[in-house]
């Protein structure tokens, strides 16, 4: 029931994506929802559950804070500005099948992409089980990391990118010292934590694909990838890459 319901919803809620930024021209949008995807996903599960448990109001605070916080910070960032250059460049090369290959390469894609990481949320929804309290602890910490990295990253970025002195330069300092891609490595781990929590009340060994996907998808396909291609030109950033961890925050090397 859950996981039918929930694949259902998520069409429904790219459908809707997908019309809207076809009639704007501008696929970049779907970015907007991605966050905003999952606190409702979260929400869905609670309001079709007759017998909602503690579990699920916690699952549902930590997907809230996330996907709230990165809904707005996304928001803010491209409200008002132009598709972004990703989906021009798709745009460009899709020609006149650009409507049906948006929307199965992007907002589908998403879709897909979606569900399969939202499902520590549905199994835990679809399960009595009592909480392993260790685990569960455990898991919340894993959590608050990993939302720590994203928040803090974003803001440190945010605040370097305000001050005009900084313009065509690489973000080094704070959180950006040991890793990177703080933010992507902070929204991976979330997830992890997630995971650890939905299975602190036994849920199915299967929910593990929803960390290794995001996981994955940040750091060999839409995260990670584009923003080193992106920077690899700057003044400074092969340095910056010799001395600093990609992904995993670990101490300055050597160079």
């Amino acid at each position: 029931m859950f996981q039918v319901a929930t694949l259902l919803m998520i069409f429904v809620y790219f459908m809707i994506f997908f019309v809207v930024g076809t009639l704007i021209r501008n696929n970049s949008i779907v970015d907007i929802g991605w966050g905003l995807g999952f606190v409702i996903v979260s929400v869905f599960l609670i309001i079709i559950d007759d017998t909602v448990h503690t579990g699920q109001w916690l699952m549902t605070l930590l997907v809230s804070l996330w996907g709230l916080r990165l809904f707005y910070h996304i928001l803010r960032r491209n409200w008002g500005k132009p598709e972004d250059f990703r989906y021009q460049k798709f745009r460009q090369d899709w020609g006149k099948n650009v409507i049906i290959r948006a929307f199965f390469q992007v907002y589908m894609l998403q879709g897909l992409f979606m569900y399969v990481i939202s499902q520590p949320m549905i199994m835990l929804a679809d399960t009595s089980n009592k909480a392993n309290i260790t685990m569960l602890i455990f898991g919340l910490i894993v959590w608050i990391i990993g939302y720590y990295f994203e928040v803090v990253g974003d803001a440190q970025l945010r605040k370097f990118k305000a001050d005009m002195r900084n313009k065509g330069k690489i973000m080094m300092e704070g959180l950006w010292a040991y890793t990177r891609h703080p933010n992507y490595f902070g929204e991976a781990t979330m997830w992890w934590g997630i995971l650890l929590v939905a299975f602190s009340y036994h849920v199915s060994i299967f929910a593990f694909i929803s960390p290794i996907t995001i996981t994955i998808l940040l750091v060999y396909v839409s995260g990670v990838p584009l923003l080193e291609k992106a920077m690899k030109d700057r003044p400074g950033f092969a340095e910056y890459a010799k001395r600093t961890s990609i992904f995993i925050p670990w101490f300055k090397m050597k160079g």
